[in-house]
């Protein structure tokens, strides 16, 4: 489905030093496969994702999209940025719709939007405006928006970073089914690696700056992913290792204090 090859990505600071974000990353991202980014902050986690929407373009190698040279953002690949970013004179319905809009279909496609405002779970909330609901319902809208104009890639970007613990848990379990409804393929940045075992088939640990493509691991664990399988667990203290943070974590659960 996507293809990176060989990417790297220099930006310049304020005073026109240059930053390399990434460095010779290459990836290959099949057709409904739901992969991970984590890495520490800085590492360009965000930057490659923004790459493969076309919201940005690299220094150096190509991007593709089934054989297609990636070169600007498109329908096709929908993004779902940490903040829901909607339009708050709208209603959920309107924000929902604004793609279809965009692409002038809006006419002979509305019938979508009540079917995207169930599939993310707001039935009764379409003519509730965003200071109306909570930061998971406004990212249930957010996740709607992008997934209403049917894009080959569904691109999040840390949409449930901001939000409560017990809403995270519940939005994850809405995404692992929205993945099941629509076989979207699915890639996500985040820091959670919990979230990333919970959600993914594949996880890409990211080196810190220059961010380059230090292991993928395979999330080969029971279908249910219980976090407190051994299993589950097996898996966590391996991409911590990976991560060189899984001493730090174990001592302070080991020390009666919260894993970080």
């Amino acid at each position: 489905m996507i293809e990176i090859r060989n990417v790297s990505r220099i930006y310049y600071d304020t005073a026109g030093l240059p930053v390399e974000a990434l460095q010779a990353v290459s990836l290959e991202i099949r057709e409904g496969e739901f992969l991970s980014l984590i890495g520490p902050s800085g590492c360009g986690k965000t930057t490659l994702l923004r790459l493969i929407a076309g919201l940005d373009l690299p220094r150096s190698g190509e991007l593709f999209i089934e054989g297609r040279a990636i070169e600007k953002p498109s329908h096709e690949r929908g993004y779902v940025f940490q903040q829901a970013a909607l339009f708050p004179w709208k209603t959920v319905e309107e924000n929902i719709a604004i793609g279809l809009k965009a692409r002038h279909i809006y006419k002979e496609k509305k019938g979508l939007v009540p079917e995207y405002i169930h599939l993310v779970g707001l039935d009764g909330f379409s003519k509730s405006y965003p200071h109306e609901l909570s930061g998971g319902m406004m990212q249930r809208v957010a996740i709607a928006r992008a997934l209403i104009n049917k894009p080959k890639v569904l691109l999040l970007d840390e949409p449930l970073g901001a939000l409560d613990a017990f809403t995270r848990i519940e939005l994850q379990d809405t995404i692992r089914r929205i993945r099941r409804e629509t076989g979207t393929t699915i890639v996500l940045v985040t820091h959670d690696v919990d979230e990333a075992i919970y959600l993914s088939d594949r996880i890409a640990i990211m080196t810190a700056r220059p961010g380059k493509i230090n292991e993928i691991i395979k999330v080969e664990i029971n279908s249910e992913r219980d976090r407190n399988r051994d299993d589950f667990i097996g898996l966590r203290r391996r991409a911590l290792e990976k991560l060189h943070l899984a001493g730090v974590v174990y001592a302070n659960v080991q020390g009666g204090g919260e894993a970080i």
